[in-house]
């Protein structure tokens, strides 16, 4: 009998997923996304972040406006001390409006080593460093989010549990 190399691969995916569903303890969960989001989603994610947080998740994000903004919102609702948010980039390089809301934050973490890199090149370093530090992520994208694409097959290798929500 000849057995199918993505069988074992498929049938360790489900033993990851089916763990996670049964884990009643917290979990360290990050959530990205999209920073172009209709605010019904944000409202939807802000909820879904609020939930997480009361259920006693801890929850990782970065600062950008759009997905992580929401989290920041909900997260911050339920148990400030619960959310930790990643700066691609120092405080200074972010705009206003998120500066605003991330100043409100207990667990700041900046990376001002990365302010000469591109925002696109920082995003990435910074999203691998989000990933390594929860057990589960979930994702908001579009099709074409490569950044966001990219992060979650780099969680998916290191064996993360992934949810992706696309937008279109």
């Amino acid at each position: 009998m000849t057995q199918s190399t993505t069988e074992p691969i498929q049938l360790d995916t489900l033993t990851q997923e089916l763990a996670a569903i049964q884990q009643t303890g917290s979990k360290r969960i990050a959530i990205l996304g999209s920073r172009h989001v209709p605010i019904t989603h944000q409202q939807l994610i802000e909820m879904m972040s609020y939930a997480l947080v009361l259920g006693g998740n801890r929850l990782v994000t970065s600062g950008a406006t759009g997905t992580n903004s929401a989290v920041i919102k909900g997260a911050m609702r339920a148990d400030p001390n619960l959310l930790t948010v990643i700066l691609p980039q120092s405080l200074d390089q972010q705009p206003k409006e998120s500066r605003d809301q991330l100043e409100q934050v207990i667990h700041l973490v900046e990376n001002p080593e990365q302010n000469e890199l591109s925002l696109g090149e920082a995003s990435a370093l910074c999203n691998r460093e989000i990933i390594s530090r929860c057990q589960q992520l979930i994702c908001f994208a579009f099709h074409d989010s490569h950044t966001l694409l990219k992060t979650c097959e780099e969680a998916e290798d290191d064996r993360k549990l992934v949810t992706l929500f696309y937008f279109d």
